[in-house]
């Protein structure tokens, strides 16, 4: 009876251990405020509708304020035709900011080749970054940046 006892004691300890352990290592992952990578972003239909969200803003605020973009846009031509998101990140602060690298349809006024991206349409393939915050109980977003990506 003693060495079931003793069986079940270190049996309990072993699995309370492995299991703070594991709980812990998840923790560490999260950073409150940190930035989290969103999964299977080309088939979540939110993040994709938040990248179409940003291209349509972009597109409103160059037809509103045309010389104040092209000046402040480092050489953004003309209106974007969204086509997809190709990676988002969420981090938590006062709602939910997304962090979203958008490809994005633009005309190419010089016909040149760029990346050998160009169609037949006159429009080339670029990629872009943009955040946007969310803030669900009051059915807001607002796009915050959007511009050239680096990469």
């Amino acid at each position: 009876m003693q060495k079931m006892t003793i069986f079940y004691f270190f049996l309990t300890i072993f699995i309370f251990t492995t299991t703070a352990t594991r709980t812990n290592a998840e923790r560490r992952k999260l950073v409150v405020g940190g930035r989290v990578e969103v999964k299977n972003v080309k088939t979540n239909k939110e993040i994709q509708e938040l990248g179409k969200f940003s291209v349509e803003e972009y597109n409103k605020n160059i037809l509103e304020n045309p010389i104040q973009d092209v000046a402040g846009r480092a050489g953004l031509e003309g209106p974007l035709r969204f086509i997809e998101v190709v990676e988002a990140q969420k981090q938590v602060v006062s709602g939910l900011k997304y962090y979203l690298r958008v490809v994005a349809m633009q005309n190419n006024q010089n016909n040149i080749i760029i990346n050998n991206k160009n169609n037949d349409d006159g429009l080339i393939s670029k990629t872009f970054d943009a955040i946007v915050v969310v803030k669900p109980w009051v059915e807001s977003k607002q796009l915050h940046y959007f511009g050239p990506s680096p990469k």
